[in-house]
């Protein structure tokens, strides 16, 4: 008897010279990328998790789209975030969301997401760096700048 099984194939093209891309040294950094990165038209519509995937260096190698959600929030699916990680052999990442509200302040949510991240991301050797919460006014949010992380 045969049996047979699907072939798994994964795979993670670049686009941009990783070399050149932009070096991250500040929240500042991260929230200009992430604005030049992220539709402006759905910024006050609704919630959306994203990640800056980065190598040793701090260079971005792309951001990833984690969760599209609704006016109040957003569910991220560790699972799908990690294998977007592990994929792209990222050693450290960002984790961005927005507040359509405007509201900068992070909720209880907020908070407990970023822990359940980091403690899966200890187990990869995976470095969270920062969580940003941008709203539609050009402020933001960073749990590391406010000693969240």
């Amino acid at each position: 008897m045969t049996f047979k099984v699907n072939e798994i194939k994964i795979s993670y093209r670049e686009h941009v010279d990783v070399a050149n891309a932009p070096q991250l040294t500040s929240s500042r950094d991260v929230a200009h990328i992430l604005r030049a990165n992220w539709d402006p038209d759905t910024l006050a519509l609704k919630e959306s998790f994203k990640i800056l995937l980065l190598n040793n260096a701090n260079r971005v190698k792309g951001t990833y789209q984690v969760s599209d959600g609704g006016i109040t929030g957003t569910i991220v699916d560790l699972r799908i975030l990690f294998g977007v990680v592990l994929k792209t052999l990222s050693v450290a990442i960002i984790l961005a969301h927005n507040h359509p509200s405007g509201n900068l302040k992070p909720s209880q949510a907020d908070k407990q997401l970023t822990q359940k991240i980091r403690q899966a991301a200890r187990l990869f050797d995976i470095k969270v760096l920062d969580h940003l919460i941008i709203v539609p006014n050009g402020d933001y949010f960073s749990f590391a700048d406010n000693g969240l992380l």
